[in-house]
């Protein structure tokens, strides 16, 4: 990256270096934002960026994955508007900060990403985080602050209205851990995961047209759920709140979309509870039965796998060695994340590879899951 860097800006004289990872989440898709449990881990793919100070008042931001340089003068970024590409995710983090009361120096930046996009394993967060801290470039912020700084960006000038889970495992992920976060009160717990397993993503190398409206319209219906139970049950804030028990008391007065996303919300936070117990135990087989039960729940209740997803995790609990598998990410393409024996992921590569060829003809891009460390500087 160095080398890099001073072919593109002429130097690489105080040049520091930020990474942050992204994350594949074994269990609870979709509980984030409405302030359940999620399970996931950070991954050593990652997004670094270095960054130099400029000199002459401009920030600049190379990407190196795509080729292209833009540049704004530091008086303009607070008052920039979304272009809808790339850029809007560090630019929408350094507005975050000038309001936070850091105000952006200028600055020459190189981001290089080995996430890869569109794949459900949140290189949008990666690209946050590690532009935070390039952009305060050793200024302290707490990490907390630094994990919620950057969903604000996300849902403020990106739109999209994500949880909190992707910006927050990227920021305390834990080598050889997965994190257990409690949605509401910001909460974590490392969970230690069983001996002689890994897990594997599989990218299914699509991405459907849905994925960002039909995650607007969950949203938008888990709250319709809210609204509903709480005619029954005032103290409910989140569907967080609801039990199996009360939902099936207020079910039938919900329209049946409705009840069908509060379904898989409340049943997947329940499911997040008895996969750490079944890790603390080490019992893969119940691990990997919820994992399916939580892929059956968002294919028919909350309705965002698709052909692509249903395949590979059919074909890999149809593989020795596999226990469990599932969609992981937002849906309508993305990865699946199984979990297998560790001395049957080479075989399992090669089934699945060619069993998704045969089928898309499409070639998926496989990743063992090795869960690291956090963001921070290198």
């Amino acid at each position: 990256m160095l080398e890099t860097f001073r072919t593109l800006y002429g130097s690489a004289e105080g040049v520091r270096r930020f990474r942050a990872p992204g994350r594949v989440n074994l269990i609870g898709e979709h509980t984030d934002y409405n302030l359940g449990f999620v399970l996931p881990v950070a991954l050593d793919m990652a997004t670094t960026v270095a960054a130099a100070p400029s000199g002459d008042g401009m920030v600049r931001i190379y990407s190196e994955q795509r080729q292209e340089m833009r540049q704004w003068k530091v008086e303009e970024i607070a008052g920039l508007a979304p272009v809808h590409d790339w850029p809007d995710y560090p630019i929408g983090v350094a507005r975050e900060l000038i309001l936070a009361g850091f105000p952006i120096q200028p600055a020459n930046l190189l981001v290089a990403s080995t996430v890869p996009e569109g794949s459900g394993l949140s290189s949008s967060a990666a690209l946050e985080v590690s532009s935070a801290l390039a952009f305060l470039h050793g200024r302290a912020l707490h990490s907390m602050e630094l994990a919620l700084l950057c969903q604000r960006a996300e849902r403020n000038f990106v739109g999209m209205p994500c949880g909190i889970m992707d910006q927050y495992i990227s920021v305390f992920g834990q080598r050889n851990c997965a994190v257990e976060i409690d949605c509401r009160s910001l909460g974590h717990r490392t969970v230690t995961l069983p001996e002689g397993i890994t897990f594997v993503a599989v990218n299914t190398m699509v991405k459907h047209a849905l994925a960002s409206s039909a995650y607007r319209e969950r949203v938008a219906e888990c709250a319709a759920a809210v609204a509903g139970v709480r005619e029954r049950f005032p103290d409910v804030k989140s569907l967080r709140d609801v039990s199996p028990e009360q939902l099936a008391a207020v079910a039938p007065q919900l329209s049946g979309v409705v009840a069908r996303r509060a379904r898989h919300v409340v049943t997947e936070d329940v499911r997040v509870g008895r996969f750490v117990d079944a890790s603390a135990a080490g019992d893969l087989r119940q691990m990997g039965q919820l994992m399916l039960e939580s892929h059956t729940s968002l294919r028919d209740d909350y309705q965002v796998s698709c052909a692509e997803l249903d395949f590979l995790v059919e074909t890999a609990v149809a593989t020795e060695g596999v226990y469990g598998s599932r969609m992981t990410g937002g849906g309508f393409g993305g990865c699946t994340v199984t979990l297998l024996r560790a001395d049957a992921a080479k075989a399992f590569e090669e089934r699945i590879v060619a069993a998704y060829q045969g089928k898309f003809d499409i070639t998926p891009h496989v990743y063992e899951c090795r869960p690291s460390d956090g963001a921070g500087e290198l």
